[in-house]
């Protein structure tokens, strides 16, 4: 039996109407726009103006009770331009949602801290021009990383929280002549003494040769030399294998390094389980790298502090210690890593 075909408008997929990029950025748009937001929705479009892309299962786990509620309130604020979003192709499965800072939202940001949107430097096709840079992976798997550390302080029987966490752009900006890190962060743990944690991230795919990445230790070592302060670093890599190869090489780089106690070393590995098959950042995973005491025993992220007792202590101070100098880049400061807590009343819809 014939039917009669499916017009071809009812097969185009749904797309819910968005405000034009002219009106976007008016101030009577905006002005409306920030009353129907939350505090957590405006921490939110700091993160992406701070971090550029975050994915559904990121945001989820940072911010929101699950992935469904995270979704409902995302699809939301994709409609008023607060945020915008992409789906990558892979050639298995379906890639996540990536979301990035939408126009409507930079200019928001702006007016909050009052500054004009191009004191951000902030233009729309340079952040959805992520979607195809060859350092999107890259950039996921970095945020990926301290997305985990941001969901495991949100935890209720943890005693540790990730205060700090800068990009790899702010990173740049404030050591690029020397060193550019993947990422800054500052974990704080208070489970026996009281004790702080700083790091540079390097977050390795495999894509670079052992001996280029022992070759950066001589740029972490200038940097602590310039500025007194020893920030140890972590090597966050694809296998057991990969991390082994790199270890020798950086084992080599710290050899003829004039005082190799200036860059401290940890490395660890993404399909490397702990006893209780953790894969979370703060697992005893890390293995210090120390040339004259070489030891196979993996640390947690807290007790690295106990690896390197020659470091000073931090304290276990709320406050971001690295905020002090943020005036000296132009833009906003870094964003807190732990979003708000509710809000007390309903936004506006």
């Amino acid at each position: 039996m014939i039917t009669n075909p499916t017009p071809q408008r009812s097969l185009r997929g749904h797309q819910p109407q968005r405000p034009s990029q002219r009106t976007a950025i008016t101030s009577g748009y905006v002005a409306r726009l920030a009353t129907r937001l939350t505090e957590r929705d405006r921490w939110l479009a700091r993160m992406l103006y701070e971090h550029r892309v975050l994915t559904t299962h990121q945001i989820a786990a940072m911010a929101w009770p699950s992935v469904r509620a995270a979704n409902m309130r995302v699809l939301r604020l994709y409609r008023w331009r607060l945020i915008d979003r992409f789906q990558p192709f892979v050639t298995y499965g379906t890639a996540p949602m990536h979301y990035v800072l939408d126009l409507a939202g930079a200019a928001l940001l702006a007016r909050e801290d009052g500054l004009e949107l191009r004191d951000l430097d902030y233009r729309h096709d340079r952040a959805t021009g992520i979607a195809y840079s060859l350092h999107l992976a890259h950039t996921v798997g970095t945020n990926g990383f301290f997305s985990s550390l941001v969901a495991h302080s949100r935890r209720p029987d943890t005693s540790g929280q990730l205060t700090a966490w800068w990009s790899e752009t702010r990173c740049a900006k404030h050591f690029g002549d020397i060193v550019r890190p993947d990422a800054y962060g500052l974990w704080q743990d208070g489970s026996t003494t009281p004790a702080a944690l700083e790091w540079f991230l390097e977050f390795d795919f495999g894509t670079e040769r052992p001996d280029r990445l022992g070759r950066k230790l001589v740029g972490y070592a200038k940097l602590a030399a310039t500025t007194g302060i020893t920030t140890p670093v972590l090597v966050w890599l694809p296998t057991t294998r990969r991390e082994a190869r790199v270890r020798r090489a950086l084992e080599a780089a710290l050899a003829g390094l004039d005082d190799p106690s200036l860059v401290p070393v940890a490395t660890s590995s993404a399909d490397f389980l702990d006893g209780q098959d953790n894969n979370e950042p703060t697992a005893a995973r890390w293995q210090p790298l120390d040339v004259r005491h070489p030891s196979t025993r993996r640390l947690r992220l807290a007790e690295l502090t106990h690896a390197w007792p020659h470091l000073p202590l931090l304290g276990n101070s709320s406050s971001d210690p690295a905020q002090a100098n943020s005036h000296v880049v132009s833009g906003l400061l870094p964003p807190s890593p732990l979003p708000p807590g509710p809000s007390d009343r309903r936004p506006q819809r």
